[in-house]
């Protein structure tokens, strides 16, 4: 082989190693981002901690939701309707980091497993998570308004608010 041919083998090796490691250092930094992108938007969630207390509730029954803040990257929640001393409906409810992304997690008492709602939008005061895949909801928004908070299910053309106040010193 002569000079320049092996010359020109050396500089094809030498720029594909490079390539590759550029490659590999922009994925690295990408998947930091996401993740760093994932903790600073879970931080704007923290106005959620508290007790809340529903206002347009069926006359006879009284709902809210509690959330807690158990970690950097997970809250804990807990909603429930009741009429008169029975409860008639409760739900688990978890504000999570998993895979980079943030989930709002669903644990109701006739799920067979957790439903898991990927957060596609996030801001200081609101945020929307959706699950296409799920009956219904298929989508699910937060926001908070001077009054409390407005969260609104919805899906296949139905909607449903639920209004709450904070519990004073919560």
């Amino acid at each position: 082989m002569n000079h320049s041919k092996t010359t020109r083998l050396r500089q094809t090796a030498f720029v594909a190693r490079l390539s590759f490691f550029v490659a590999a250092l922009l994925l690295l930094n990408t998947t930091a981002f996401c993740q760093q992108t994932a903790e600073q938007d879970f931080k704007k969630l923290e106005w959620l901690a508290g007790k809340w207390t529903r206002t347009n509730v069926k006359p006879g029954q009284s709902g809210s939701e509690m959330w807690a803040l158990e970690a950097p990257n997970s809250m804990k929640g807990q909603g429930e309707t009741i009429k008169g001393t029975d409860t008639i409906f409760v739900e688990k409810l978890e504000l999570l980091i998993k895979d980079k992304h943030i989930f709002y997690v669903v644990d109701g008492l006739d799920n067979q497993e957790p439903t898991h709602f990927k957060i596609t939008e996030i801001s200081d005061d609101s945020f929307v998570c959706e699950n296409k895949e799920h009956d219904f909801p298929k989508k699910i928004a937060y926001k908070r308004t001077d009054q409390g908070m407005t969260a609104t299910i919805s899906g296949d053309g139905k909607s449903i608010d639920f209004i709450f106040i904070k519990k004073i010193g919560q």
